[in-house]
């Protein structure tokens, strides 16, 4: 019965090492398959959105000596205060966050934070502390149980429970300190932009009355950023002492702010929460941005469009509010006239494969068969630029098929299932578009994939 008791032990104490190594540090360790009914991550595109994020964490990677185009920044849909980074350079924001922010300035704060855990190279050093406390914690027990087995001695067990205890501290010891490291990185690429840290502190004194709460109540930032009297103390000093505390932000960025705040209130808030929120008394442009949202998520397709036209002679210039009111029409059943509007958008912001995308799509459901090539560029000027927007490739291979290039079309949706996780049918229709395409970069990139999923080069496939 001892040694039974010993070996199921040891079971679940493997059983979370295992775990913890192969946990991925992001949204991928809750992602669970259609139907499974695990937890699922929503991940949001929005150029405008992912636009304004790039625009404040941009000269924070530089000061931190970071190429911004080896980070990629991503937003969860969760209305929780967080953000977290993870490997391979990629950081995730929380609509929550942005929505619950006061400030450009608070945002700006958490990005430089965020900036100083990839400079500090602390997801390279997380692994190797975890293995080591849960090494720790496993012998502790292990020699606790056996010794315990043997003497039948329980205060043996106790005192082996108490060294995994102090293994933990251990290492909850080593992620505060990462977290001040982080601090230290933040405080030091803000000065270098000259930008305050007054909306990280701002940020910590709301988030310091949660601590008192249980853990299911506190939002995830204190969780995965344990807020210490160090760190306070740290940054508060940081804002007494810095030349830059009372500094405004560049020119349009709070502004930008609020608008994309407004936007994400608009669009994930219920439609009568936000209409009765935001009083249509409240002329400023984020008030009639969100309540132009809400309208068109209720199908009052004309009055939004009027805030919307409101606010586009006010801001002729913005790409953002063309590709919404090009949305707006086009999800209204307007089609035709969706396209000047997304176009105009494409000309204010050609680098945006978002808004390209969106026009093609418009194209493509105009029924006007002269639009499908021109579908079939702005596509492929899109995914120049974005490869993993299996939205984009859907549309294309619908494109390449209308026009009657089904070899084309088959390995554009072999592209799409491969993002999408679907590997038999990738294989299958990249083995479709081998033989029907010439010889060329195309059928290479066929043969590519056809090669990629086949069971020999897909450990468990």
């Amino acid at each position: 019965m001892r040694p039974r008791l010993l070996i199921r032990i040891l079971s679940v104490l493997l059983s979370m090492v295992v775990l913890a190594g192969l946990l991925p540090a992001g949204p991928a360790a809750a992602q669970a398959p259609p139907g499974s009914g695990g937890p699922r991550v929503i991940l949001i595109r929005d150029a405008e959105t992912e636009t304004l994020l790039r625009t404040y964490a941009n000269p924070l990677f530089r000061a931190a000596g970071v190429d911004p185009n080896l980070v990629r920044i991503i937003l969860i849909r969760d209305n929780a205060i967080n953000s977290f980074v993870s490997t391979g350079n990629r950081m995730f924001v929380h609509t929550g966050l942005i929505m619950q922010a006061e400030s450009a300035l608070e945002m700006v704060g958490v990005l430089a934070h965020e900036t100083g855990h990839i400079a500090g190279g602390h997801l390279a050093r997380l692994p190797d502390a975890m293995r080591q406390a849960m090494i720790e914690s496993i012998v502790a027990v292990l020699i606790g149980a056996a010794a315990g087995a043997v003497t039948r001695d329980s205060g043996a067990i106790g005192a082996g429970l108490g060294a995994q205890q102090m293994a933990m501290r251990n290492f909850l010891s080593f992620t505060r300190g990462i977290e001040q490291s982080a601090d230290q990185g933040a405080m030091a690429f803000l000065d270098r932009n000259q930008w305050s840290a007054r909306g990280l502190l701002d940020l910590f004194n709301r988030l310091e009355s949660q601590e008192a709460l249980n853990s299911t109540q506190q939002d995830p930032y204190l969780l995965t950023h344990p807020l210490t009297r160090e760190r306070m103390a740290f940054v508060q000093e940081h804002v007494a002492r810095s030349p830059y505390s009372n500094n405004q932000l560049p020119p349009g960025f709070e502004q930008g702010f609020q608008m994309v705040r407004a936007k994400l209130h608009g669009f994930l808030d219920p439609s009568s929460v936000t209409l009765r929120t935001v009083a249509a008394t409240d002329k400023s442009a984020p008030a009639r941005y969100a309540r132009a949202i809400a309208l068109h998520r209720l199908a009052r397709t004309n009055e939004a469009l009027a805030l919307i036209d409101g606010l586009l002679a006010e801001q002729a210039g913005s790409p953002w509010l063309h590709e919404l009111k090009g949305q707006m029409l086009f999800e209204g059943g307007r089609v035709r006239e969706a396209l000047g509007p997304y176009r105009e958008a494409a000309r204010l912001a050609p680098d945006q494969p978002q808004i390209r995308a969106a026009l093609a799509h418009a194209m493509i459901e105009s029924g006007d068969p002269l639009l499908l090539r021109p579908a079939v560029q702005q596509l492929q000027s899109a995914l120049d630029r974005d490869r993993e927007d299996s939205d984009a490739w859907r549309s294309l291979g619908i494109a390449w098929g209308r026009v009657g290039d089904l070899g084309q079309a088959n390995l554009a949706l072999a592209e799409e299932a491969m993002l999408l996780g679907d590997i038999r049918t990738a294989r299958a229709l990249a083995t479709k578009a081998e033989k029907l395409l010439p010889a060329g970069p195309a059928r290479l990139r066929a043969t590519d994939i056809s090669n990629a999923v086949k069971k020999e080069n897909r450990e468990g496939f």
